[in-house]
């Protein structure tokens, strides 16, 4: 059974909004209901963004095939979602709309999804879950000072424990990450580390270290990417494991300006004032 929520898109300030569609229904990360529904009020407190819900879930045998969304309705698709694969039609569906100039942004677990899907594969520039075949994994080198990539390694991708993440940006001029402290205090995160995928097109904005004690790689692991597919643009987030992390003002804010930008290549919001330092998070109610 798949269920749609709809609402109206309507113009501010006479502009009209982004048309965004959040798709979910599957994960597992088990607070993925409440998670959806903060994203959609902080993506819509903005004024720039009218947004929509599509929750999916599988009929008897695990099947989607009521799962028929119209993404050339939408300027950016916003992926809450990790579980079944969509049927063949659809993804060939989305694959147009990525080539055609469609925009996706992609939520921690996002990652997760779909790791037979060579095109997904591209999209998401790495994710968990892939084998060596996919891709290499992928991590930024402080002494190189740029990504690089291992391809001897066979070990999965995996959560570090929960602790305080320190982002440090790569990009200082993107648009997405233009005006942000150039480090930053996520609240308490978990981070993926040794993602691996095919890495095209992809550029790293922000990486986080993941120290060995909380059961990490050690490396600078990233945490905000951006990548070209087709005529499309994609960005992707590990951060935001739980809703705690989801509270915190740096990922407020890198989810409403990376959907900006996913939609329409640029960014105009302000950097709130609450923003984190780099001392110091901040988390709102």
């Amino acid at each position: 059974m798949t269920i749609l929520i709809v609402s109206c898109s309507f113009s501010v300030f006479g502009q009209a909004k982004f048309n965004v569609l959040i798709i979910d229904g599957q994960n597992d990360h088990l607070n993925w209901k409440k998670s959806t529904q903060m994203m959609k009020i902080y993506l819509e407190e903005t004024g720039l963004f009218s947004v929509d819900l599509i929750r999916n879930y599988p009929s008897e045998g695990g099947t989607l095939d009521s799962f028929k969304p119209n993404f050339a309705n939408y300027d950016v698709v916003v992926s809450n979602y990790n579980g079944y694969s969509w049927p063949k039609e659809i993804n060939m569906s989305f694959e147009e709309y990525m080539n055609n100039g469609g925009g996706l942004v992609i939520i921690h677990a996002a990652n997760n999804a779909f790791p037979d899907w060579p095109a997904y594969n591209k999209m998401i520039g790495v994710g968990t879950g892939r084998t060596p075949e996919v891709g290499p994994i992928v991590y930024y080198d402080e002494e190189q000072g740029k990504s690089v990539q291992i391809n001897n390694l066979t070990k999965g991708s995996h959560h570090t424990e929960k602790y305080p993440v320190k982002v440090k940006l790569r990009s200082k001029n993107h648009p997405i990450t233009k005006g942000l402290p150039a480090i930053w205090m996520q609240e308490d995160d978990q981070i993926y580390q040794e993602l691996r995928g095919p890495a095209e097109n992809m550029e790293v904005l922000a990486t986080a270290q993941t120290p060995i004690e909380m059961k990490g790689s050690g490396r600078n692991e990233p945490v905000m990417m951006v990548i070209n597919y087709g005529q499309g643009r994609v960005f992707h987030t590990t951060l935001g494991h739980d809703l705690e992390s989801q509270r915190g003002v740096g990922f407020i804010t890198i989810l409403q300006r990376g959907t900006e930008w996913a939609a329409s290549g640029k960014v105009t919001q302000k950097i709130p004032n609450d923003f984190p330092s780099e001392k110091k998070g901040s988390r709102r109610p």
